[in-house]
């Protein structure tokens, strides 16, 4: 789960594992494996850096289970 801003300036939580596409044009549109579309004004280098330290959290938490 990773945490964006919306385009209201409203932070959320986003399955990161349900993400099928990301897009730039300009603002970052996330569009998931159901259809679904979001807008967000965090940048594409942003969320794939937060979906690459939320998975590096559930790995390195894994290594110690």
């Amino acid at each position: 789960m990773i945490r964006l801003t919306g385009i209201n300036n409203k932070e959320f939580i986003l399955n990161s594992d349900q993400i099928e596409k990301l897009e730039e044009v300009p603002e970052s549109v996330i569009t998931m494996v159901n259809g679904n579309k979001y807008i967000v004004n965090d940048s594409l280098d942003e969320i794939v850096n937060k979906i690459i330290e939320y998975k590096r959290r559930l790995f390195l938490k894994s290594d110690f289970m």
